[in-house]
């Protein structure tokens, strides 16, 4: 309830601008196939375990997609690392986490495994929570990081831990991956979405990864009947200023044609 108070305050304050829902599934056919035999391992046939008076799944599936991310040395006056988590129902934003870390960790990986270790904890705790509403849950959880030693450590059989105390957050992960509940994938930090819960930032830094995840530039109104229009119309506002452009420059005595810093030529 307290999500929906937010949410009605945001649109009742702005009302030229929109929250952005978008329920279709996103499509992850490109990414590498991770098929590994994790029989031999020491998870064995491992396999999620479901209680038996689940309700009946019904309407639209759901893939749940994560983003995770850690930044270490956050604070200045402990010295802990951050988690920064954001997981998306299909492709809407459905829950964020941002929050120090408990241990000081002396290394990235550490920081980074451990915010592999909550995000794997909190992706098992909305399946569960999504299936007892009732909702048709996709069997694999996407989960993206932007630490590959991270990635490869977890979604490898026969990759070894290097730093013991790591071990708990280790093989919780890897217990996930070899039950097929989870995925793990690499992703470049600079695409990371993560990332604006996790560091600091200015807002105009984070906007360009900001805006197309929460909010859409049109009113509320007419988001959905007049998003093409819209986009029509400036299209061609931006061709006629630029004939504007073309014109003045004609104007002046010149051929219309300018140099790299937007002066015109002789």
């Amino acid at each position: 309830m307290e999500w929906l108070q937010h949410i009605y305050g945001y649109l009742k304050k702005f009302s030229q601008a929109a929250i952005r829902v978008k329920m279709e599934e996103p499509d992850f056919s490109a990414l590498p196939e991770q098929d590994f035999d994790w029989c031999y391992s020491v998870y064995g046939n491992v396999q999620e375990v479901l209680p038996k008076d689940l309700p009946k799944p019904l309407g639209k599936r759901v893939i749940i997609t994560t983003y995770k991310d850690a930044n270490l040395y956050h604070d200045m006056l402990t010295g802990r690392a951050v988690t920064g988590i954001l997981h998306f129902f299909n492709q809407t934003l459905g829950d964020w986490y941002s929050k120090r870390q408990a241990v000081v960790e002396t290394a990235t990986f550490g920081s980074e495994f451990t915010a592999a270790r909550i995000a794997t904890d909190q992706i098992m705790d909305l399946r569960m929570t999504l299936r007892h509403l009732g909702v048709p849950v996709f069997q694999k959880t996407y989960m993206f990081g932007d630490n590959q030693a991270v990635v490869t450590n977890s979604t490898i059989p026969h990759s070894t831990l290097s730093k013991r105390h790591n071990a708990l957050a280790y093989h919780r992960v890897r217990e996930a991956i070899a039950a097929k509940v989870l995925g793990y994938y690499w992703i470049d930090g600079k695409c990371n979405p993560a990332d604006i819960v996790s560091k600091h930032w200015g807002y105009q830094q984070v906007y360009k990864l900001l805006q197309p995840i929460l909010f859409s530039s049109y009113g509320t109104k007419n988001v959905l009947e007049n998003h093409g229009e819209i986009r029509e119309e400036n299209e061609e506002n931006k061709k006629q200023k630029k004939g504007l452009q073309v014109d003045n420059g004609k104007e002046d005595g010149e051929d219309g044609k300018n140099d790299k810093n937007g002066c015109p030529q002789p």
